[in-house]
């Protein structure tokens, strides 16, 4: 019977070259979560509708005369706040070549975009009854800002949708460790 035999061949190590700074390798980190480009870009756009709805709604001057519209300014006030911030710690993150995958960093962003965009969406759903209130059944947008009110919900529905992938990619990092 012709077998064939198994023989060991002994290898080389091949030689060490000294390499003084190695990149690192992120191979945890998904698009969309802290420390990436797609996060920066989720964290501009929740600021920026945020911050758009906060200047909108405090525009007008009979904002403070209902109580869901002050809401909606100080929630919207609090989410540009929470994103500027995590967008700085995102550049930073970026520009140092630095993975934020640390379990009390990661938790301490899932709990603030939680918090956030439900804050956010609560104030925005809370306008909308009202602004639908004040257009549709009492019918008095003419005494009333009722455009402004419209513009002002639809950027705090716009941040919070731009909110909710950063908080879902946290807290799947988190639950996945």
């Amino acid at each position: 019977m012709n077998v064939s035999h198994a023989s060991v061949h002994p290898v080389e190590d091949p030689p060490a070259t000294e390499v003084l700074n190695p990149p690192r390798v992120r191979m945890d980190d998904i698009e969309g979560m802290p420390g990436t480009l797609l996060g920066l870009a989720l964290r501009f756009f929740q600021f920026l509708f945020a911050a758009a709805a906060l200047s909108v709604m405090a525009s007008t001057s009979d904002f403070p005369s209902v109580t869901a519209f002050c809401y909606l300014v100080a929630a919207t006030g609090l989410q540009s706040l929470w994103s500027l911030a995590l967008a700085s710690v995102d550049v930073y993150a970026i520009m140092v070549k630095r993975s934020l995958q640390n379990r009390r960093l990661v938790s301490l962003f899932a709990i603030g975009d939680g918090v956030t965009s439900t804050l956010t969406f609560a104030a925005a759903c809370a306008s909308a009854g009202i602004t639908v209130l004040i257009d549709n059944d009492l019918n008095s947008c003419a005494q009333n800002h009722c455009v402004q009110f419209e513009t002002s919900t639809a950027l705090a529905f716009i941040s919070w949708f731009a909110a909710l992938p950063s908080f879902l990619f946290n807290f799947w990092s988190l639950a996945s460790r």
